[in-house]
């Protein structure tokens, strides 16, 4: 899993796929990914449509791509409320100080449950990990 962390943060920016109440498919850019006790985690407010999207339904998939190689995620995502994976996440991300913090009512972190990391190019055979 570590290698899947280290590919997701390297690229920077990746893109998160959830389906809205309508089933209608939604990808957004995220570029918060962090590792806590083992776990893949990511970052966002529960005010924002796509914690709802979750939240109803946590199958998720995260692509990104490096210019040679591209990663996908396909897992759940769990909701994470104590204090000390959002302060590590914060602190992985000072930026989002700004915006959040590990005590407001807003701040989401989830990690990744029953997922499978594949990376893929075009010149070589994929990589699948699980975790």
């Amino acid at each position: 899993m570590n290698e899947i962390y280290e590919f997701i943060k390297k690229c920077g920016t990746y893109y998160l796929a959830t389906v809205d109440a309508n089933g209608q498919p939604r990808v957004r850019p995220f570029g918060t990914i962090n590792v806590f006790e083992g776990k893949l985690y990511i970052q966002t407010g529960k005010v924002k449509d796509v914690s709802k999207q979750i939240q109803k339904n946590p199958k998720v998939e995260l692509c990104c791509f490096n210019g040679t190689q591209w990663c996908r995620v396909a897992g759940e995502l769990v909701r994470d409320d104590r204090v000390e994976p959002k302060e590590a996440m914060l602190n992985a991300y000072p930026d989002l100080k700004a915006m959040y913090s590990a005590t407001d009512d807003n701040t989401e972190v989830l990690y990744f449950k029953n997922a499978t990391a594949t990376l893929s190019s075009f010149t070589a055979a994929p990589t699948v990990v699980t975790f």
